[in-house]
């Protein structure tokens, strides 16, 4: 029988980021990263600290936890 992995989300940088119509390279710029750093944030692969979280936060105009899953 196979089991299906249920990858947990963490946060919703990449919902937020789409009902703005705002993209992940805008943030990566914001953010002054690369890309592939907010890629890994949007699709939870890994988490960014609590600081660069409240950045984003301030970035998108939305409460912090409003990014919290």
């Amino acid at each position: 029988m196979q089991r299906k992995i249920i990858k947990n989300r963490m946060n919703k940088i990449k919902q937020i980021l789409l009902e703005q119509g705002r993209s992940q390279v805008w943030l990566a710029k914001q953010l002054r990263v690369e890309k592939n750093i907010v890629n890994r944030y949007c699709n939870n692969k890994t988490q960014p600290s609590l600081k660069k979280l409240s950045i984003i936060a301030i970035l998108l105009n939305v409460n912090i936890k409003d990014l919290i899953v």
